[in-house]
């Protein structure tokens, strides 16, 4: 109790003496260096992990513990969640994404660390997936805390929420633009000053905390000397479209193979099934082993005739043919790795995996090229700008690509390719996917926040908060007079009709009824079975709040039953509905 007396005199003593956007940039500050000392912390726990373990193996000598170290990985990750976290930490992005827009930005203080500890179990033992989205999550949910341990309202926790995931990117990668827009691009925060100068005071500070504690190699770098050519821009267009493609499949082949995980109901079946799948696919591509990014910097550095030297197919590197065939299979079975790590129980994200993809998927088409033609691009230049198109096509996230790239790249000399080629493939997934990996799911039940503030703010409303329950029910055999009866009691004009079990028959509405109810020779000869009619609209509890007020909309009512597996539950009414739509639009907007 003393504990709290004092915490209590302290906010009471911040909010007389320091504003609210002071205290919010030194928030930030704090932010930043809690995220990037967190991206610190996690990338050396799996490079330690991962050296112990890989130190001193060859490829070559056939070391077939490499079958067994992703399924060790994963299973100690399990039995972690299970445990000691006892909550799902998977999709960390999406599980930001859903906070912001269904759960008032509360994200659990077990997500500060589980991720971390999760992640590293997975990854460090060879798990194909990122580090990037559980670094995001642990950032973003040190700012949620945060924001609620000091009782901040809505719209600062969403801010500080930003704050953790831009100093998260920043450190991890060195890149405090691409941390401020990506948590302007991907988690749909509105671009203010109010917003903006926090969010550079996290990103900056998680970005120099990395740097001094990892120097500046803190993922890879590679410094761009080739001047652009307009003669190569109809070849970043190609590059453009097949990474859109090489994303789509990304997407789709993502959320089949892990949907299919999903369906072993047997846990032991499941990580054992996706273990030995990874395990397997690890064997034949040691390329899939982790996060890849020792695979990119061999592409980087000209040397990516090591991704096939270090596989079984070594002896096709001779072979140009074969070789970009080897290409095509990496690509195609890095999906499958992925989704066996995390739909076998695996934490990690797809941030790593969108990069690995993309610099191969560069690559290769750098490679072809130069087969097929007789003008010769940079093969380390395709890969750097293929790992931007495919991040912008499966994130929906163009402008965290291309700043991103750019600033690896410590210079901005790849900007004209880097946006010639994101930009064609955003466009070309756009074509067939409307949302992006993150967000599909969520999209699908409504629960996403976007850019659009209409949208964004009916995805907040919570519908059964606005069910009225205080509508008088009537009977379908009750009488005219026993309706007249509970017409004095109420304050309605709207009576739904349901019997004992409360099973919905339709309405009564009073408009229809005004003619005879001051005819008592009709109370007793009159019943509700020939007055009630069924409603043309209802709503179920089930519905998003935009196709609720779509329903209104076209309905013209003002009032619609909420019907559930045939059972009455209340009504909705469109004042209230509206009113707590103008109140939410006002906490939303207000800077």
């Amino acid at each position: 109790m003393k504990k709290s007396g004092i915490f209590g005199n302290l906010l009471i003593w911040r909010i007389k003496n320091i504003p609210d956007r002071q205290f919010i940039i030194f928030l930030s500050l704090v932010i930043g260096i809690i995220s990037g000392l967190a991206g610190v912390l996690l990338k050396n726990l799996v490079y330690y992990t991962h050296y112990f373990m890989t130190n001193g193996f060859d490829f070559k000598a056939i070391n077939y513990m490499y079958f067994a170290y992703p399924m060790f990985g994963i299973i100690l990750t399990v039995l972690f969640v299970k445990y000691v976290v006892k909550d799902n930490i998977d999709h960390g992005v999406s599980k930001i994404l859903y906070a912001i827009s269904k759960k008032n930005g509360v994200l659990k203080p077990h997500n500060t660390f589980s991720s971390i500890i999760g992640s590293s179990l997975t990854v460090g033992f060879g798990g194909s997936v990122g580090l990037e989205a559980p670094i995001v999550l642990t950032g973003s949910a040190i700012g949620s805390n945060l924001g609620r341990i000091f009782r901040l309202n809505y719209k600062t926790i969403i801010l500080l929420i930003a704050c953790g995931s831009a100093g998260a990117i920043a450190g991890i990668f060195k890149a405090p633009i691409a941390g401020v827009v990506f948590a302007i691009e991907v988690l749909m925060l509105d671009l203010t000053m109010a917003t903006l100068i926090p969010l550079l005071i996290a990103a900056v500070t998680g970005s120099t905390v990395a740097f001094f504690l990892m120097g500046k190699d803190v993922v890879f770098s590679f410094h761009v000397e080739t001047p652009f050519l307009f003669t190569e821009i109809p070849y970043f267009i190609l590059l453009g479209i097949f990474a859109g493609f090489v994303s789509l499949y990304f997407t789709r082949a993502t959320m089949f193979f892990e949907q299919k995980f999903k369906n072993i109901s047997n846990p032991v079946i499941r990580i054992f099934s996706g273990g030995a799948i990874l395990g397997l696919l690890i064997f034949i591509f040691p390329s899939l082993f982790g996060e890849g990014y020792e695979a990119l910097m061999d592409i980087l550095n000209g040397k990516g005739e090591n991704i096939i030297n270090q596989t079984i197919f070594s002896n096709l590197t001779g072979n140009n043919w074969l070789f970009l065939l080897v290409l095509l299979m990496i690509l195609i079975f890095k999906v499958l790795a992925m989704a066996a790590t995390t739909g076998s129980g695996g934490v990690g994200g797809i941030f790593a995996p969108t990069l690995f993809m993309g610099g191969v998927s560069g690559f290769f088409v750098a490679r072809f090229s130069n087969l097929v033609s007789s003008f010769k691009v940079n093969e380390s230049v395709f890969s750097l700008v293929g790992m931007a198109g495919v991040m912008a096509a499966v994130m929906h996230a163009p402008l965290t690509a291309i700043f991103l790239i750019a600033e690896i790249t410590g210079g901005y000399e790849l900007f004209p390719q880097l946006i010639i080629t994101a930009t064609i493939a955003y466009l070309t997934i756009m074509y067939f996917e409307p949302h992006s990996i993150y967000t599909k799911r969520l999209a699908s039940r409504g629960e996403l926040m976007t850019h659009d503030k209409d949208k964004a703010v009916l995805s907040m409303m919570h519908l059964e908060k606005l069910i009225e329950k205080n509508f008088k029910t009537i009977h379908p055999e009750a009488t005219l007079g026993e309706l007249v009866k509970a017409i004095e009691g109420s304050s309605r004009n709207v009576f739904p009709v349901v019997d004992d079990e409360n099973n919905f028959f339709g309405i009564v509405f009073m408009d229809n009824i005004r003619h005879i109810i001051f005819q008592p020779e009709l109370y007793e000869k009159t019943y509700i079975s020939e007055l009630m009619f069924m409603p043309e609209t209802t709503i179920n509890p089930d519905e998003t709040m935009e196709e609720v007020a779509k329903k209104f909309q076209q309905s013209g009512k003002f009032n619609l039953a909420v019907i559930q597996d045939g059972k009455y539950l209340g009504f909705l009414s469109r004042a209230r509905v509206f009113s707590s739509y103008r109140n939410l639009l006002k906490d939303f907007s207000d800077d």
